[in-house]
């Protein structure tokens, strides 16, 4: 639902299985942002966040959550998320988060 919405909106967009999926399709490819589970299978959001700074990426990341733990927005904040959002989120929320992720500036948690 979330690539179809984005699509919808107009842009270019490319889903993985996995966070190391992800990580490995960097080598042909660098996204102009990346919307990320905080909770998926193998690596979490904020380990896929981590690996990308380590290699000096700055490819801004909006976090999506299904918990409502609040600590979450400070591990967002540290990992220098551009935004948090709690499912379910409104579609215009999404779209508000990469629009500012991909034009340099912090959405915030929702």
């Amino acid at each position: 639902m979330l690539a179809r919405v984005l699509r919808v909106a107009g842009y270019e967009v490319a889903a993985f299985a996995s966070g190391t999926t992800f990580l490995e399709s960097l080598a042909t490819r660098v996204p102009a942002c990346v919307v990320i589970d905080v909770h998926m299978p193998g690596l979490s959001g904020l380990e896929v966040q981590s690996r990308l700074r380590t290699m000096g990426s700055a490819i801004p990341a909006v976090f999506i959550t299904a918990s409502e733990e609040r600590k979450l927005d400070d591990d967002v904040r540290a990992a220098q998320g551009t935004a948090l959002l709690r499912k379910p989120f409104p579609s215009a929320d999404l779209l508000r988060a990469v629009e500012s992720a991909v034009q340099g500036t912090t959405a915030g948690p929702s």
